[in-house]
């Protein structure tokens, strides 16, 4: 699909294999999710600026690359972005980070905002917007707005799953927008999860129904 990256890596696929299985427990579903997304992180950041710096090895001086500009912000959907955020901070600990506060109405389907906190100088970062599911698009496209509004312009997003029916709607929403996934699968069901998917990911995570 334009504009999407399926990130087929097998040790992606494998981890993401387990974590759909109804009998993987939270603690392993909530360590694999860590381990998967320092994984998905290494990809959203492959093709990231470098300039270089002078430093001093142990023999010699040498001019070697660094990360080029201002750093990154990771911007957590909240709550089960974190579950992602976590392991990218592993990789990236410098990185600066958002978080956004979004829930579905499971009546309407639609996304309510509650909650928004963002570093300075968001206009001059890259973003990578981050939430393990992509399935309806309503909670990651009212997160992308708020972002926008306050100034971001340079925009990422990263999930584990996504739907067919939620990505056309996000790339409507937001063609500037690049989504990065571990899946794309079959469709939502009539109560807007994905399927065959792997349930609720927060509730997996945290043990909560």
């Amino acid at each position: 699909m334009d504009g999407v990256t399926v990130i087929d890596h097998p040790l992606v696929q494998h981890k993401l294999t387990i974590m759909r299985k109804k009998e993987t427990s939270t603690g392993s579903f909530r360590r694999l999710l860590r381990e998967i997304s320092t994984l998905l992180c290494y990809e959203v950041t492959r093709d990231l600026e470098l300039t270089t710096a002078r430093i001093e090895t142990p023999l010699e001086e040498i001019d070697a690359p660094i990360l080029e500009g201002k750093k990154l912000v990771f911007a957590s959907i909240l709550r089960a972005g974190n579950g992602l955020l976590e392991g990218m901070l592993e990789l990236v600990p410098s990185a600066r980070v958002s978080h956004i506060g979004v829930y579905r109405d499971h009546e309407t389907l639609e996304a309510v905002e509650y909650f928004f906190k963002a570093p300075d100088s968001i206009d001059e970062r890259l973003v990578i917007v981050v939430d393990p599911m992509l399935a309806t698009g309503n909670s990651s496209i009212a997160a992308i707005d708020t972002l926008k509004k306050r100034g971001a312009k340079n925009i990422r997003f990263l999930c584990l799953l996504a739907a067919p029916e939620g990505i056309r709607h996000f790339r409507e929403a937001h063609p500037d927008v690049h989504v990065y996934t571990a899946s794309i699968d079959r469709q939502l069901n009539e109560k807007g999860y994905i399927v065959p998917g792997l349930g609720d990911a927060g509730d997996r995570m945290y043990g909560t129904k």
